[in-house]
């Protein structure tokens, strides 16, 4: 007989015996088995997205057959349309760049017609010389998750529901509102100091050039997301931007922080417009497309360097942001359009529209957000002021100077009353007209 390792306990009664031989017997489970009865879906595709193989689990999730599915189907086909639209623009470019995406929430159409939501996690395998074979892909179910959320968003909603008729209950005492005003006027001032941290107080001065600034925020108690800055190149050059990033409050104002450090740093690396952009959009995709939450904004950023002749050249560069509008020395006004520009932080890589243009003694140069022609005008403010009134009203001033420029679009902006519901950020620059030289003195007859 073999003797026990040192310290070995007695194996007991021939009970135990068995117990292990029973337990022994449920883990010889077949690997088959094991992948088609397995808690979660698997399917393998190749790299076209055509499926090669799909457990039993996942086929019950969506009530497929795997003859209509292997072969026939590709992953894509599985997802809702809005599934398929993130997959295509979002999943699959990442997936082929990093090799590997894990926790990514999608849904999944059912035979039914039904929507699972679900947990993707994808793979891509390789082959002995490293060409990528095939993509293997875990599915988890997500329905109780997504319970949960939405349970929790009821909360939330009831929860604030709730808060507002503790409100209006407080405001019927004096004391009470007395509080609540103090309070609101904390946060405003809370607000407007971060505000100003955001974007620039006052522009610097140009050297050859004038400019004029005007910032609304639509909201006292909620971040705007509009920005703009001007600043140095070198002893000629000068940069600037304007923009609008999505969203309102704090996600806006940390994704307005990072485009405007952004763009001030690529600027100082590389100092033409596209390049500055170019950097902003794998930045902002980066950080935030790339990890499921995507974020983006419109921007327009150019470059001034005043001439030795007494005039200027700009160029300028757009993603997705309304165009430059150029108020002329000889009264007449024209967009600067950008074509093809594309909204930044979208996708990976994206198109950019450029423009250049030359600012002669007299002539202005604005910039604008789409809060000025988004706001509603009309009897019943149901009409948008519209690119085509903005034109008609710069034809109106010119030719201005930067300061009346923007001075006209104040007074306009503070005619449209509640129909102005966004942030509006206004940036003009321009060449001073020339002065008539005085004519010599003459001596008085004798």
């Amino acid at each position: 007989m073999g003797r026990r390792g040192q310290g070995a306990e007695p194996s007991g009664t021939g009970d135990d015996a068995g117990v292990d031989v029973t337990f022994t017997a449920l883990l010889e489970d077949s690997a088959e088995e094991l992948y088609e009865s397995a808690p979660c879906g698997y399917l393998s595709t190749m790299m076209d997205g055509t499926i090669a193989r799909i457990n039993a689990t996942l086929l019950g999730w969506l009530g497929l057959d795997r003859a209509g599915v292997v072969g026939r189907k590709h992953f894509a086909d599985l997802l809702t349309v809005g599934g398929k639209l993130y997959h295509e623009t979002h999943f699959a470019p990442l997936l082929r760049m990093q090799g590997e995406l894990r926790g990514v929430a999608l849904e999944m159409r059912t035979a039914a017609g039904g929507r699972l939501p679900v947990l993707v996690s994808s793979v891509v395998k390789h082959g002995t010389e490293g060409e990528p074979m095939l993509i293997r892909t875990t599915v988890f179910d997500a329905s109780d998750r997504r319970s949960y959320e939405e349970e929790l968003l009821r909360r939330r909603r009831d929860a604030e529901q709730a808060r507002a008729e503790a409100e209006r209950a407080r405001a019927e005492a004096e004391e009470a509102r007395r509080q609540a005003e103090a309070d609101r006027a904390r946060l405003a001032d809370a607000l407007a100091v971060l505000q100003q941290s955001l974007v620039p107080a006052s522009l610097p001065p140009v050297p050859g050039l004038e400019t004029a600034v005007y910032y609304h925020t639509a909201s006292a108690d909620r971040l705007g997301g509009d920005f703009y800055d001007l600043f140095p190149l070198d002893g000629t050059r000068w940069a600037f931007f304007l923009g609008d990033v999505c969203g309102k409050g704090p996600q806006a104002a940390s994704l307005t922080s990072l485009t405007r450090y952004t763009l001030r740093a690529a600027a100082l690396h590389d100092p033409e417009p596209t390049a500055a952009l170019t950097t902003l959009n794998a930045v902002l995709h980066e950080r935030y497309a790339a990890g499921g939450d995507p974020r983006y904004c419109t921007a327009i950023f150019g470059i001034v360097e005043p001439g030795a002749d007494g005039g200027a050249t700009v160029r300028l560069a757009s993603g997705g942001h309304p165009p430059a509008l150029v108020l002329r020395a000889d009264g007449s006004a024209h967009y600067l359009p950008t074509p093809g520009g594309l909204l930044i932080g979208i996708l990976p890589t994206a198109p950019i529209g450029t423009v250049e243009t030359t600012l002669a003694p007299g002539e202005t140069l604005l910039l604008y957000t789409d809060g000025l022609t988004e706001a509603r005008t009309g009897p019943g403010r149901d009409q948008l002021f519209g690119e085509d009134a903005l034109l008609a009203f710069g034809a109106g001033q010119a030719p201005a100077a930067p300061q009346d420029t923007v001075t006209a679009l104040t007074t306009l902006l503070r005619g449209f009353g509640d129909g102005l519901d966004d942030d509006t950020a206004l940036l003009a620059l321009g060449v001073p007209a020339a002065r008539p030289h005085p004519r010599p003195a003459t001596d008085p007859p004798s």
